[in-house]
């Protein structure tokens, strides 16, 4: 089965969360970059706000446990203007790539946002993330930890470890890629890319001089 964002329906009116506009706090980072067949995308992975999550990423990245995998997924959502809604990729549960699951890190003690261009961990349920992971596209809020919710899937929201700092292009090249109607399971059905997009090599880089 695959690692589950929320559904379409938790994000319709969600209320915008407390943590928006934090994401420009300054913080600790460090920088990765995807290549992949469509193109290149570099994220600064939060370090310092997310420690837990971003250790577990960088675990990957540092033994190129993505290299080779996939964006499988793109979610559209159909309100709000186009392109909207998100990109998943990873390593499918595969089990000569997965390590444990992480602690869950929810977004209202971390001080992050699922903003436009955020990297959120996709999970099952709360300490089950692995290795997969989206990426925003436009802001997705109701993504973020809701304390106050009665449903506690809802409450727990999803753990964001950073942002897309270069290369949204390429989000959104993928995300406007053709879509299988026929594969998916239960409401991803029809959200699978027809062709993946290979991650070819996800690396460490060092910011670019000012």
């Amino acid at each position: 089965m695959l690692l589950r964002i929320l559904p379409v329906l938790a994000l319709v009116g969600a209320p915008a969360s407390a943590q928006d506009g934090t994401a420009q706090v300054e913080a600790e980072t460090t920088r990765v970059v995807f290549e992949t067949t469509a193109g290149e995308i570099t994220a600064e992975i939060e370090i310092e706000r997310a420690p837990a999550t971003a250790a577990n990423f960088l675990h990957y990245v540092d033994e190129d446990r993505f290299d080779g995998t996939v964006f499988y997924r793109a979610m559209h959502l159909d309100w709000g203007k186009p392109p909207n809604g998100l990109i998943q990729g990873g390593t499918q549960n595969d089990p000569e790539r997965i390590l444990d699951g992480v602690v869950h890190e929810p977004t209202d003690e971390t001080g992050l946002s699922h903003t436009d261009g955020a990297l959120s961990m996709a999970r099952l349920e709360p300490g089950s993330a692995t290795g997969d992971f989206s990426i925003m596209i436009k802001d997705q809020t109701g993504l973020d930890a809701q304390p106050d919710a009665d449903d506690p899937d809802t409450a727990a929201g999803y753990a964001v470890f950073g942002y897309v700092v270069e290369g949204m292009d390429v989000v959104h090249a993928i995300h406007a890629m053709p879509r299988d109607p026929d594969k998916g399971e239960g409401w991803m059905k029809g959200q699978m890319l027809a062709e993946p997009v290979t991650i070819i090599d996800v690396r460490r880089v060092e910011p670019a001089a000012d």
